[in-house]
């Protein structure tokens, strides 16, 4: 009998060692100092972003699918290639990313319109990328139009200078 009480004892003590070792751990590492995250230093001008990488990207997204009447009938346009459809991904991700930046940094004009209407430009792009994933033309002429909306509603608000 003297045994199983032993074991008993033994077994109790190190279930309890085990606990005292996981809240010393968890109580350590919400005391450890954590790494601090620099601030971001805008760079670019919001004309800069529009000239650099909106406007570019759209491009490529605006012209990735479409159809041309010429004398000889009617001719599409879209990507055939899986490199093709990795640029037009690239460029919706940079329009996406476009987006994000003219809300860092002070750069938003407003906290109203111009946060909406940049988070709707990172949504369509979003859709061109999701679009471009799957190798979808409709989808890409769907968020094109999307991102056009996106784009003339805002130039529209804040006129282009």
């Amino acid at each position: 009998m003297r045994t199983v009480h032993w074991l008993f004892v033994v077994s109790v003590g190190l279930f309890i060692s085990g606990i005292a070792f996981v809240v010393a751990g968890g109580r350590a590492a919400r005391l450890a100092p954590r790494a601090e995250v620099t601030a971001i230093t805008p760079v670019a001008s919001i004309k800069q972003i529009m000239n650099g990488i909106t406007e570019p990207a759209s491009a490529v997204i605006y012209g990735a699918v479409g159809t041309t009447v010429t004398a000889k009938g009617m001719e599409e346009t879209a990507p055939r290639t899986d490199k093709e459809w990795a640029a037009v991904g690239n460029s919706a991700a940079a329009l996406a990313e476009s987006g994000n930046l003219l809300l860092v940094g002070g750069r938003a004009v407003d906290n109203g319109d111009w946060t909406m209407m940049a988070r709707e430009l990172v949504g369509a792009s979003k859709l061109a990328l999701e679009a471009a994933r799957g190798k979808s033309t409709d989808g890409i002429l769907s968020a094109g139009g999307a991102i056009n909306e996106t784009c003339d509603k805002c130039h529209e608000k804040y006129k282009r200078q």
